[in-house]
């Protein structure tokens, strides 16, 4: 199974989120997908822990300074 690899650091901030929570909910429980950013995605840990609850794990891979990497699992 191939981890599905986002890497957002080109896409305009306002569209990040939304893109990574449909690339979310496309996988089946399970599966991860790595995301990679230009920051640490804090508040994005923040939304997920507030809006899926229970629902994902969440685990940095790398974190700085150039790329911050983090793989998040649906449970």
């Amino acid at each position: 199974m191939a981890l599905k690899e986002l890497d957002v650091r080109e896409i305009p901030p306002a569209q990040r989120h939304p893109l990574i929570f449909q690339t979310f909910e496309s996988l089946a429980p399970g599966e991860a997908m790595r995301l990679i950013n230009d920051h640490d995605p804090k508040p994005l840990h923040y939304q997920f822990a507030a809006e899926l609850t229970g629902q994902f794990e969440w685990e940095y891979e790398e974190q700085g300074p150039e790329a911050w990497k983090v793989r998040i699992t649906k449970k």
